[in-house]
């Protein structure tokens, strides 16, 4: 089996109607808007960013740990307009198993219209057929319906729920896991 293959520069994705792009400096205060809405990062159990600082250096970490090969993360945004308006992107990756974990997040304007369907497809695309990734998982609160249908339309499959296996802000959370497994291995 060839190896999984990572690589040196994050390419830019398009859709119909997406430009998915490597985040840039310039970025931060769009990300700064959707990192520091409750409602955007409900079923995120990371801390809400305080200040555009804090999305400055989200943006600086995320492309160190690209050049490090550790994740993959791009800005989405829409073909007519250069501002992000979310987030999707490969983390925890695992070279050695062919696998990486999908995770995703997009402004609540843009919740209902499709854009994150075509944002996932393109990345599963991305990491089937030039990453050479054998299966993706996602990790997502059990009361993320949307997030779970679209997961679904996708062909993710349920593997498990785990309760109160992960502790953020002083609360017990549940996960659920899905997966999918390369076209050739369903």
């Amino acid at each position: 089996m060839l190896p999984i293959n990572l690589p040196r520069v994050l390419p830019t994705l398009t859709t119909a109607r997406l430009m998915l792009r490597p985040l840039r400096p310039a970025d931060a205060p769009d990300l700064f808007v959707l990192r520091a809405d409750p409602q955007v990062m409900r079923f995120i159990p990371r801390p809400l960013a305080q200040t555009v600082a804090d999305a400055e250096e989200y943006i600086v970490q995320s492309n160190e740990r690209m050049a490090e090969g550790q994740l993959l993360n791009w800005g989405l945004t829409l073909r007519s307009d250069d501002r992000v308006i979310g987030t999707i992107g490969y983390f925890r990756l695992k070279p050695e198993h062919f696998r990486a974990e999908i995770g995703y997040l997009l402004h609540p304007g843009h919740h209902g219209t499709g854009l994150m369907q075509e944002a996932v497809a393109a990345v599963l695309d991305y990491g089937f057929g030039t990453m050479n990734l054998h299966s993706v998982e996602a990790v997502v609160d059990p009361e993320n319906a949307a997030s779970i249908r679209l997961l679904e339309r996708n062909r993710f499959v349920r593997e498990g729920h785990f309760r109160q296996n992960e502790f953020f802000d002083g609360k017990f959370l549940d996960t659920a896991y899905y997966s999918l497994l390369h076209p050739a291995a369903r």
